[in-house]
């Protein structure tokens, strides 16, 4: 039997990405490791069995759907890869997309850092704009039913609602390490202290303690699912950490466990739930069926946060920079 190339998963990736070719017959036997290209582009190969070949998307690829193929062996299937499409950030959670498809991203910055541009709207035509400054260590963001922008401090403890030229003002005060933010369709907005607390805030900005949950050494990620629970992350110290599920009486359960530093969490336009995972050597984007085990859908390093726009693209953030894929259909 020929060696053959039959499929790579995940089926998306970023630059640096880790992507597995499966088929059969490889050959590695050989003095040197086979040669893999994604797109024209030379891969770097980090695990080689006869069935399972591992490489890195190498980066300046162009984007989209890009074959990837094994010299010597049949087979092409695609990848589809996610171009930068925003760089230049310090984002710390997750973007959000506005109701016109706009994108905002953050530029964080080191604990009290005053940065000269605290939030950017990135146009979905990539054009990226300054929308907001003087917010110290923006973290989190949310919109609540008014179309109007939510952000939280989490070195003032606070959450900033800001308007649609960019100024911002106070909405809710003395909130911790004030981090993920998300609201619920009643206009509850939840707000989580990384410290331990998840906090629940009302129309008037007063806030009251909703669970516990342990403290985190980096954000808590939180976002509200169709069920109307609350589904948050909160990285830890330990191996490895759940991604929980709150009722709305406050009970914590897990939805699911195993993860390595579980970053930013949303639900996509058909309901279902994504999770980033940050732990190196299986960082990406996870969804979560409501039946079965996380399956890895999207594959880079170093991720920490996902948007779904309303047309059905995605979005995934490093630190630094925003990758897009656009809707499947």
């Amino acid at each position: 039997m020929p060696a053959r190339v039959a499929a790579v998963r995940p089926p998306w990736a970023i630059e640096s990405g880790r992507i597995t070719i499966e088929g059969s017959e490889f050959p590695i036997d050989q003095a040197q490791l086979p040669n893999v290209h994604v797109g024209s582009a030379s891969a770097r190969v980090v695990y080689a069995s006869p069935t399972r070949i591992a490489a890195l998307v190498p980066s300046g690829l162009e984007g989209g759907r890009t074959p990837v193929r094994i010299d010597g062996v049949q087979g092409e299937p695609v990848v589809d890869v996610a171009p930068p499409f925003a760089t230049g950030l310090h984002q710390v959670d997750n973007p959000v997309f506005d109701r016109d498809g706009n994108l905002y991203v953050t530029y964080s910055g080191t604990r009290g850092q005053e940065v000269p541009v605290s939030i950017f709207r990135v146009r979905p035509n990539g054009t990226r704009e300054t929308f907001s400054s003087g917010i110290v260590n923006p973290t989190s963001m949310a919109f609540d039913a008014q179309g109007r922008l939510y952000v939280s401090s989490r070195f003032e403890g606070t959450v900033y609602r800001v308007a649609t030229d960019g100024s911002a003002e106070p909405f809710a005060t003395d909130l911790g390490v004030a981090c993920g933010l998300a609201f619920a369709t009643d206009g509850t907005l939840f707000v989580g202290d990384r410290s331990g607390t998840i906090f629940r805030v009302n129309a008037d900005g007063r806030a009251g303690a909703f669970a516990s949950l342990p403290a985190s050494v980096a954000a808590f990620h939180l976002t509200v699912g169709p069920d109307g629970a609350v589904y948050a992350t909160a990285p830890t110290l330990s191996s490895y950490d759940a991604v929980y599920r709150i009722a709305a009486d406050g009970n914590v359960t897990t939805r699911a466990g195993g993860f390595g530093r579980p970053q930013g969490i949303a639900f996509d336009t058909a309901g279902t739930l994504h999770v980033v995972e940050a732990l190196a050597g299986v960082s990406g984007l996870y969804r979560l069926p409501a039946n079965g085990g996380p399956e890895l859908v999207l594959a880079g390093p170093g991720l920490v946060g996902v948007a779904f726009d309303p047309r059905g693209g995605i979005v995934v953030c490093s630190n630094d920079t925003a990758y897009r894929l656009p809707p499947t259909s």
